[in-house]
């Protein structure tokens, strides 16, 4: 795999790695930091084994009847909904929680034109990791309940962290800006609102009306 090396978005070189699981743990770590989001060991490494499993297309798009398509969420909280069993159950919130994550980290700009925009995907998925957390509370699945519950918390900040790496070899213009200061909008991102003043642009709230 090559990916570039400047979690920044300025377009960086490109550096050769051999495994995915190294590259996404590192460029992880560094996003954090760099975002100022301080998370669990235990959390950190969820987010890194869903980022290399997500990096092969076949199990994003697991589920899928039409293809290679984002799965829809609303059918992904529908097989939570009509799951028939406990586990079942845990196993179509966790696919909701991490499926929400991955889009809204890395396909942000791609909510454009569409109906249904980011801050839906930051809504669903935090919401799914959040009961996931309270399904798991008790018992021998404490741990990974913290971490849902960690996930759900500090959903939008670990959003702007994947934001952080999918923009490693992208570079910000003045035509980026409405798009940004509408995520800004949308999330609150401290990530956006950093990237509109590195444009040049200091972000006042307005009222979003909607669709």
């Amino acid at each position: 795999m090559q990916s570039g090396n400047d979690g920044g978005g300025s377009g960086g070189g490109v550096v050769a790695v051999t495994s995915l699981a190294e590259y996404f743990r590192d460029a992880l770590h560094g996003a954090l930091v760099h975002q100022h989001v301080a998370v669990r060991d235990q959390t950190e490494q969820y987010v890194v084994n869903m980022l290399t499993l997500f990096a092969r297309a076949e199990h994003l798009y697991e589920g899928v009847p039409s293809g290679p398509h984002m799965p829809p969420l609303v059918s992904l909280f529908g097989a939570a909904v009509e799951a028939d069993s406990a586990a079942g159950r845990e196993r179509a919130l966790q696919r909701l929680g991490d499926v929400s994550l991955f889009i809204a980290g890395f396909f942000a700009h791609g909510f454009a034109r569409r109906l249904v925009d980011i801050d839906y995907h930051i809504a669903m998925g935090g919401r799914a990791y959040g009961t996931l957390a309270e399904a798991l509370g008790r018992g021998r699945r404490r741990v990974l309940a913290q971490v849902y519950a960690e996930l759900a918390a500090k959903f939008q900040p670990l959003v702007d962290a994947l934001g952080e790496i999918s923009d490693c070899a992208r570079t910000y213009t003045q035509r980026d800006v409405l798009r940004l200061y509408e995520l800004w909008l949308r999330t609150g991102s401290a990530r956006s609102r950093g990237l509109l003043e590195q444009l040049g642009v200091t972000p006042a709230p307005v009222t979003l009306r909607p669709h």
